[in-house]
């Protein structure tokens, strides 16, 4: 039997900002994660980005929405890589560019104009480059 896992760390807490901010971005933390959450099941559209996003947005406004995002067993492991120097697991890379191929595959075989999809293509092209630079877990 495995031992059990570590416990994470806590985590990190920010200064408190005026209450009209906070509720800015809470807001923005909740529409993040649910269009990261949507990013799972909508080719091309990403979530890692977005759980970034909600978990900056929450450790500003909601220590409790962040902790549960730190926490938790999707979410968490990214925004710890993330806080631990930017790292980005090698399975969210593979996932990423297969998912971001499949939508460009859309976008060039579909009814897309055809600027939209050579941009589209361009750029999910350098935001996969810039992926495949961050470091990767225990590397």
């Amino acid at each position: 039997m495995p031992p059990p896992p570590e416990p994470s760390p806590p985590p990190p807490r920010p200064a408190p900002l005026p209450l009209p901010v906070r509720w800015l971005l809470l807001c923005f933390a909740v529409l993040s994660l649910v269009t990261g959450v949507i990013g799972i099941f909508v080719p091309g559209l990403p979530t890692t980005v977005f759980i970034l996003m909600a978990g900056w947005a929450a450790a500003r406004s909601s220590p409790r929405l962040h902790a549960w995002l730190w926490r938790h067993p999707v979410f968490g492991a990214m925004l710890r890589d993330w806080a631990n120097g930017g790292q980005v697991s090698r399975r969210a890379k593979w996932s990423a560019s297969a998912l971001m191929a499949l939508a460009a595959a859309m976008l060039v075989f579909g009814n897309a104009p055809r600027w939209v999809a050579i941009s589209a293509s361009l750029c999910m092209a350098c935001v996969l480059a810039w992926l495949w630079q961050r470091p990767e877990p225990g590397h």
